[in-house]
């Protein structure tokens, strides 16, 4: 990938006429701001414009506070809205990804990685999301329990610590109760099952991939990221109560 004037310049996979069809979907529904603008696909390599802001390795230090999560929340429901009216094309391809499914009523289109690094931020807030090689028709419950692993985070305390770089452990019940009420309404579900389910979902992708000898994935597999993201599922479904404080979550 490169980054020139304002133009990120990478190569395109067969999921990219798709990708930019839909970016164009969002950004027709007052998400201009939001999402990258397509500019070229020829097949071999895709250009979209620049979301200015704090991003990748950047992006920890803004979802600390509560403000930095629930804009990312707020965020993450306008475009899910948003995705609900768009038509994609017969020829649709979204990528390698177990994740997908045929459409089914009340499903939206998930971005397939929504992680701090993803979002793009200013002044503390959640302005854009870019990086959408997992978007695919799906529960909006897929998305936010893959945010909720990575913003609250759902993770043993030295992870919080070392390797979110929080100050202090985080109230996580809180940072959950937060995080869905800015989301805004949903049909009730149980917020540990969702996110165990939705790992596991990572896990068998990344499974899937580093079987087709695909990278990085491949080298994850080899140097045993399966075994831990396991574990870090074991941990999230031994302290259900310490996360949740009841069986079921609603919203």
């Amino acid at each position: 990938m490169r980054i020139a004037d304002g133009i990120v310049t990478r190569p395109a996979s067969p999921q990219t006429a798709t990708v930019h069809a839909f970016l164009k979907h969002l950004r027709s529904q007052g998400l201009q701001d939001v999402v990258p603008e397509p500019l070229s696909n020829d097949g071999t390599t895709e250009t979209l414009r620049l979301i200015e802001g704090d991003a990748g390795g950047a992006a920890w230090q803004h979802q600390h506070d509560l403000e930095g999560l629930e804009s990312a929340a707020r965020l993450l429901r306008r475009i899910h809205d948003a995705s609900r009216t768009w038509v994609p094309p017969t020829d649709a391809v979204y990528g390698q990804s177990v994740l997908a499914t045929p459409r089914q009523p009340g499903q939206v289109f998930c971005h397939g990685d929504p992680g701090p690094w993803n979002f793009v931020w200013r002044d503390g807030q959640a302005r854009g999301v870019f990086d959408w090689d997992y978007l695919h028709p799906g529960d909006p419950v897929d998305d936010i329990a893959y945010a909720l692993f990575w913003f609250t985070p759902t993770r043993a305390d030295k992870y919080c610590l070392e390797w979110h770089h929080f100050p202090a452990v985080p109230d996580r019940r809180e940072r959950i109760r937060c995080f869905l009420a800015a989301y805004g309404p949903t049909p009730p579900f149980d917020v540990v099952d969702a996110i165990v389910r939705r790992g596991q979902a990572t896990i068998d992708l990344v499974l899937s991939l580093a079987a087709q000898g695909i990278e990085p994935q491949r080298s994850w597999v080899a140097d045993g990221a399966v075994e831990e993201e396991a574990a870090e599922l074991r941990w999230v479904a031994d302290n259900r109560a310490a996360l949740t404080g009841r069986t079921e979550m609603e919203n």
